[in-house]
């Protein structure tokens, strides 16, 4: 069944899952004002291509979700979002991440769930097919910077998504500090109706 109400598909990053802090905040915010049939926040593969066939399967099941996607999940989002012409929110979103992968190659193990799995050469390759220009249609998306991040260069994305809705905050970490304060604005660029959330207390998410 396609949904045609607002909707909201979350990407996770690398060697994350749906039990991170942003994502669970998230899952339990669309829970809070009745709404979790309108978000899917998938279990990511660690492989690229195997991420991305998962991600179309719910964008088909969604109809056309608002996408918002956290560091390499920020990178998919952008792929999916020019391919389809959706809005997408990205927070400490990975930019060119096929190049930042020297050194890193072999094994890795996923923070929540404990899989040990290999980072190959062919994971950098499907990488790097993934990759687009600057977004031109700038009116689709908001991108959520702090320069504290620990993992990526906030003045990256910032160059890359230059003429969209970019917005930085001082400080913060790679997890992005205060996510369930924004919550109402995510749910507004989302398309979802203010008054469902106005009166909602997300703080002790």
């Amino acid at each position: 069944m396609t949904l045609t109400r607002p909707a909201i598909l979350y990407m996770h990053g690398l060697n994350s899952s749906p039990r991170s802090q942003k994502a669970s905040q998230l899952t339990a915010a669309l829970a809070r004002i009745g709404m979790s049939a309108w978000l899917q926040v998938p279990a990511l593969h660690h492989h690229p291509r195997h991420a991305i066939a998962q991600l179309e399967a719910a964008i088909a099941e969604l109809g056309r979700p608002v996408l918002v996607g956290s560091s390499l999940g920020g990178y998919y989002a952008t792929h999916l979002a020019e391919r389809h012409g959706l809005k997408a929110l990205l927070v400490n979103p990975a930019v060119t991440p096929h190049r930042r992968f020297d050194g890193y190659l072999g094994p890795q193990t996923n923070l929540y769930t404990g899989e040990v799995w290999e980072l190959t050469e062919d994971h950098v390759v499907a990488l790097a097919e993934l990759e687009v220009p600057p977004p031109q249609d700038a009116e689709r998306y908001q991108v959520w910077l702090q320069t504290g991040d620990e993992t990526l260069d906030y003045r990256q994305a910032a160059e890359f998504y230059r003429g969209c809705a970019v917005r930085i905050q001082a400080g913060g970490d790679h997890g992005f500090q205060g996510f369930a304060d924004r919550l109402p604005a995510l749910l507004a660029f989302a398309g979802f109706d203010p008054s469902i959330f106005v009166d909602v207390d997300f703080s002790d998410l």
